[in-house]
């Protein structure tokens, strides 16, 4: 499956590759890479055919979306790239700010005000004057959802944005929003963006179902779960662990007894993929299951180089048994609770008198 395998994100005409390109890495910042490689990195995943570049106007406090539009400018591709960015993080960085600790509040969240601001802001540093995708980066908790998809199905109506989405919410909102813009005849989201790897899979009980029944593509980010599905990590020796320890958004979650005995699973398979090295195998191998999970239109990758970029990419390659599939599934299989007892076999059979019923939903998106 090559870069120009493409097809539309959820129920919409938003042609996009099966990898999108997130640009967190582009910018200054420890894990980064400097202007010079994020522009291999960019001409890289070009060359192999990807059309979906994926920033936010918080990455390396908005030089990642500089960079961006800095090269699609040079290189003229703006037309041929599918162009998403992302508000709703704190922007405010003066330096009284800083000192006393509060931005403004008006700098963040999914207010009218703000998500103006932050489009604006935005579109200056891309060097366009139209965003192909408008994410909703996170919900603040407090703005009504019937705010959010009037103020975001204007900027559709505008032009100023094409197509919006939503990332990091609670699956109840992405359902709502939906079935309004639904009712009301006005543009809705048309693609969720969830964490989702082999030892992340709470979202199989409400967001991804909410997504299909909504027409909603499904877009992963941190599907290797910040390097820890790469292998690079050891049992018992997790200090100094980069991104995985200290104060960062991933905690150290990660290193459970239960993804431990993941990642051994994927290793198995790994082998009998015979693909090395390692570490490079294992990614494409845990890529490659997400990839292939119902209800997934795009999955982020992320590079600090293009041999890393490489790959990853390389990943759209692999093509995994039924066999290696099931194995895998089911040694990440999250505990199930009460959302996912509600559709289990054998409830169903007791609801249709001992019959075996499918639903349309049962097959794969």
């Amino acid at each position: 499956m090559p870069l120009t395998a493409y097809r539309t994100l959820g129920r919409s005409g938003l042609v996009v590759s099966p990898l999108a390109l997130g640009t967190m890495t582009f910018g200054p910042g420890g894990w980064n890479a400097d202007d010079t490689a994020a522009r291999a990195i960019f001409d890289a995943y070009r060359d192999a055919g990807g059309n979906f570049i994926d920033t936010a106007d918080i990455y390396s406090g908005g030089e990642s979306e500089a960079l961006v539009g800095r090269f699609l400018r040079d290189t003229r591709s703006r037309d041929d790239m599918v162009l998403a960015t992302k508000f709703g993080f704190n922007a405010s960085a003066s330096p009284l700010e800083t000192q006393s600790g509060r931005g403004h509040p008006h700098a963040g969240g999914a207010g009218a005000k703000n998500i103006h601001r932050a489009l604006d802001a935005s579109l200056r540093r891309l060097q366009t004057d139209h965003i192909d995708l408008y994410w909703m980066h996170i919900w603040d908790g407090v703005t009504p959802v019937e705010e959010i998809v009037q103020t975001l199905g204007d900027l559709v109506r505008a032009g100023k944005i094409r197509y919006y989405a939503l990332s990091d919410m609670p699956a109840w909102l992405a359902m709502k929003a939906a079935t309004i813009a639904t009712e009301r005849r006005i543009p809705g989201p048309i693609a969720i963006q969830v964490e989702y790897s082999l030892v992340a899979r709470d979202v199989e009980a409400e967001h991804i179902p909410a997504a299909r029944e909504a027409g909603m593509g499904v877009m992963p980010w941190s599907p290797l779960a910040g390097g820890f599905l790469t292998g690079k990590y050891r049992r018992g020796d997790t200090a100094n662990t980069g991104r995985l320890s200290g104060p960062n958004p991933f905690g150290d979650s990660k290193f459970t007894p239960r993804n431990w005995d993941i990642l051994d699973t994927l290793r198995d398979v790994a082998q009998e993929q015979d693909r090395p090295p390692a570490q490079i195998a294992l990614a494409q191998i845990a890529l490659a299951w997400v990839m292939a999970r119902p209800g997934v239109t795009s999955t982020l990758i992320g590079a600090s180089s293009p041999a890393q970029l490489a790959a990853n990419i390389a990943a759209s390659d692999v093509i995994l048994t039924a066999d290696q599939m099931a194995r895998l599934d089911a040694a990440s299989a999250p505990a199930p609770g009460f959302s996912a007892s509600l559709t289990h076999p054998a409830l169903r059979q007791m609801i249709f008198g001992g019959n075996d019923v499918t639903g349309w939903q049962d097959s794969p998106a």
